[in-house]
């Protein structure tokens, strides 16, 4: 399936209104889902001499997911829908959630170049719809990129959902929300000058707030080291519900993560929240540093993804793995908790999260 020039000329949204206007907005995570959205890995590039070896984990996540809502796949072509489901039948895999579609991409992030579900409970014509952000991989750091910045309107096409298209790039998980009118980001990158140079962070929080229907901008200043997606908020602090964030912090002051990631809480500690109430912040640790071939990978226990019946926590075989879940257990008392080895994921510098985006449930 393909998305005609025309198409995108029509694709938009109602009488020319914002999402916001028409009363769409994004949900939290932890609300209910309908589906599951990824694109299947096939790039070497994002994880040379280790392709072969994430096959495995990926599948066992898509494996946890499907136990409690669908899980649609981008696939390149039939022979790559052949080729994942031998991986995924030697997983306990629902198979009867697992949906193939032919939606060729460059590369597996669909956080990043997925579609951002908008919902509107109370719309007599479309409930659901879709955010068209464009989509330039972190700053033109991976070309080409053009077959991933088609994916929303493939989506839309097929689901038949409207469209909005604001026009700028912006990535899934730069940003992170509580459900409740809150969305979290960080200046390293929505302002970084990779993404929209013409914009200044008062015009980001406008198309922040109009087109995902929030009506708060709550910023940190930095990212992880070792993340080329410019400081993505995904692998700092994450809404657990609408006012309790897990943060990550470095207990190593030697650690080149210790201060930012202080300077990060500090700033945490000060927010508050459209009601006025400060944010309850529970701390999360860090992993033990991961390195390959002499580069630091940003591993974090924060990049973990929230399905409707499980979360599924990316670890890496350190002495922190099961104090983080436990923390995150406590967090999520509905769902199972469960890790799953991200030692070789995490040299795509991703994990489960990056790899993932949520279609919501109306």
């Amino acid at each position: 399936m393909s998305v005609t020039k025309s198409e995108k000329n029509t694709l938009y949204g109602s009488k020319g209104k914002t999402p916001k206007e028409l009363g769409y907005y994004f949900p939290a995570e932890f609300s209910p889902h309908k589906a599951t959205w990824l694109s299947w890995p096939h790039k070497e590039l994002s994880w040379p001499g280790k392709i072969n070896k994430i096959y495995k984990p990926y599948s066992e996540f898509i494996a946890e997911v499907s136990k409690g809502e669908e899980v649609n796949i981008n696939v390149v072509n039939v022979e790559m829908e052949e080729f994942a489901l031998r991986y995924i039948k030697q997983t306990e895999a629902n198979t009867d959630n697992i949906k193939f579609h032919i939606h060729p991409t460059n590369d597996a992030w669909c956080r990043d170049h997925g579609p951002a579900f908008l919902i509107n409970p109370t719309s007599s014509e479309h409930r659901k719809s879709i955010v068209n952000w464009e989509f330039n991989a972190w700053g033109d750091k991976y070309p080409p990129y053009d077959l991933d910045n088609e994916i929303p309107l493939l989506i839309a096409k097929k689901e038949k959902l409207p469209v909005f298209s604001p026009g700028i790039v912006m990535e899934g998980g730069s940003v992170e929300f509580n459900g409740k009118g809150t969305v979290l980001t960080s200046r390293s990158c929505l302002l970084n000058k990779n993404r929209n140079p013409h914009l200044n962070q008062n015009r980001i929080e406008d198309y922040l707030k109009n087109f995902y229907g929030v009506d708060q901008v709550l910023w940190v200043d930095d990212g992880i080291v070792g993340d080329d997606t410019d400081g993505h908020i995904d692998d700092t602090v994450r809404f657990v519900n609408e006012d309790t964030v897990l943060a990550v912090v470095e207990s190593n002051p030697e650690d080149e993560n210790y201060e930012l990631l202080q300077v990060n809480l500090r700033q945490l500690k000060e927010m508050r929240l459209l009601n006025g109430k400060p944010l309850n912040i529970i701390e999360l640790p860090m992993p033990a540093p991961v390195f390959y071939e002499g580069y630091r990978l940003p591993a974090s226990y924060a990049n973990f993804y929230i399905a409707n019946k499980s979360v599924i926590v990316p670890v890496f075989n350190c002495e922190n793995d099961e104090i983080a879940l436990n923390i995150i257990r406590n967090s999520f008392p509905d769902r199972n908790v469960v890790g799953i080895d991200s030692t070789d994921i995490v040299w795509g510098l991703g994990s489960f999260h990056c790899l993932s985006q949520q279609e919501p449930e109306v």
